[in-house]
């Protein structure tokens, strides 16, 4: 393969991820909005994390693996993983500054990747990864997360739940409607 199309299938990954994350970064936002402010610190049952508790974990997650990418290990010396676990935001603003925090460390890495860094190999807990693997395992860990945001707010907001994707019985209606438009690439941020 040549270095133009290497550095082509580079920036295709990379935009790629991009998108990805940023859909799923959009989701879990639009079920947080749909959520008064108690509710986001309110656990489904004494056994599971809390919307809050969740968000608290990807970012924490997302600052330790994308600060620094390509020159420390992905799990920094200074990230309390237990601490990730404990509702401690007084407030939605707190919460959501921090939540953009971890996004922010993570687009801002993904977006200064150049061809000759998505070919290099970096580490999480001294194991090595190829710049692909580490992507695609931060974007599986977001949208594992997502998701569950997504399920407890669904629950959480009962009859005033709007969804945010497909509704049922609608997917006939969607796909006349998008097909072939793009639809899924997420707007920037």
């Amino acid at each position: 393969m040549g270095s133009v199309e290497s550095n082509d299938l580079a920036q295709i990954l990379v935009e790629g991820a991009l998108s990805a994350f940023r859909a799923n970064k959009g989701w879990a936002e639009k079920a947080v909005s749909q959520l008064r402010d108690e509710k986001l610190h309110r656990p489904l049952d004494p056994n599971t994390n809390s919307i809050a508790v969740i968000m608290k974990h990807v970012a924490g997650n997302l600052l330790s693996r994308w600060t620094d990418f390509l020159t420390t290990d992905g799990e920094k010396s200074w990230r309390n993983r237990d601490d990730e676990f404990v509702d401690t935001f007084a407030s939605r603003d707190e919460l959501l500054a921090y939540w953009e925090s971890g996004w922010n460390a993570l687009f801002d890495s993904l977006e200064s990747l150049t061809a000759e860094d998505v070919s290099k190999t970096i580490t999480i807990r001294g194991e090595p990864h190829s710049v692909p693997l580490a992507i695609q395992r931060s974007l599986a860990h977001c949208g594992y997360h997502v998701g569950q945001i997504i399920l407890i707010a669904r629950v959480l907001a009962g009859d005033d739940w709007e969804t945010i994707t497909i509704p049922r019985g609608g997917s006939g209606g969607f796909n006349r409607q998008v097909w072939g438009r793009g639809h899924f690439r997420a707007p920037e941020s």
